[in-house]
């Protein structure tokens, strides 16, 4: 009895696993008939190298990315050729000065008369040869003039060690005269009003902010000056020429105005431009 069983408990079991095979199959067959893998077209058949093309940058682009260099007197005097002053050039300017300060009719009184400028200097001269050419009677002049807290010629420049310089240079010009130093560096403008007090100068070599106090302090009479020339075209470490600093500037103008002006006009006083 045990054997039947045992028999009919073992085909039972096949039957079982038979059909469990039956249903796994029938599975598997609906499985790929319900989700069918899609065949490979030839164009993705092999992958392709992509690629990201940059737009190109154009210049007005690199120009707003790029900070800007704000432009300095340097970079523009550094490429243009060195170029004379002419008297034209000290009328613009003084006209351009007063312009926005004086009204047209006070504009027109401080026209400086052509008369009044000697020949400029071209570049070729040095100061002695300059000196020579527009005072051609230096040593007359100088042998006459005996008049204290005054000179007969005034060189006007930017700073001290240019006036140091310019004094070096002129050693062929000037001779045996009397020649000061009329600028701020290490002397006390009181110091200088006695020295012009005490002995007659033929000579002055300066710069305008200390003429000009020297003239209000009443140490400098400018009446029997008879020239008066600028250090135009000599350009400092920054490539400035004395005009182009704005400081020396206004005092040169405001000089002019304290009796330069007045002398021109008269026709005793001459200038000139170095």
């Amino acid at each position: 009895m045990a054997a039947v069983n045992g028999e009919k408990w073992m085909e039972f079991k096949t039957d079982l696993e038979g059909a469990s095979d039956g249903e796994g199959g029938d599975t598997d067959v609906t499985q790929q008939e319900t989700a069918p893998v899609p065949a490979l077209s030839k164009e993705t058949q092999q992958p392709k190298e992509c690629f990201l093309i940059q737009p190109r940058e154009t210049k007005e682009d690199a120009t707003k990315t790029r900070k800007r260099r704000k432009k300095k007197i340097t970079d523009v005097l550094a490429k243009s050729e060195p170029k004379p002053g002419t008297p034209e050039d000290l009328q613009k300017l003084m006209q351009d000065y007063y312009s926005s300060r004086r009204a047209v009719i006070e504009l027109e009184e401080l026209n400086l008369p052509d008369t009044c400028f000697l020949k400029a200097n071209d570049l070729t001269h040095s100061l002695s040869s300059y000196l020579k050419e527009i005072c051609p009677k230096w040593v007359k002049l100088r042998k006459n003039h005996s008049e204290k807290k005054s000179v007969v010629m005034l060189i006007i420049c930017s700073s001290a060690i240019r006036a140091l310089e310019l004094i070096r240079s002129m050693t062929a010009f000037r001779g045996d005269s009397k020649v000061m130093k009329l600028f701020a560096k290490h002397i006390k403008v009181q110091e200088q009003v006695k020295m012009l007090e005490k002995r007659v100068v033929h000579l002055g070599v300066g710069t305008p902010g200390r003429i000009k106090e020297l003239i209000k302090q009443g140490g400098l009479n400018l009446n029997p000056l008879k020239f008066l020339v600028f250090d135009w075209n000599w350009r400092d470490q920054k490539l400035r020429r004395m005009m182009d600093i704005p400081e020396i500037r206004k005092e040169v103008f405001e000089l002019v105005e304290m009796g330069v002006l007045s002398l021109c006009k008269s026709g005793s006083l001459k200038l000139g431009l170095f």
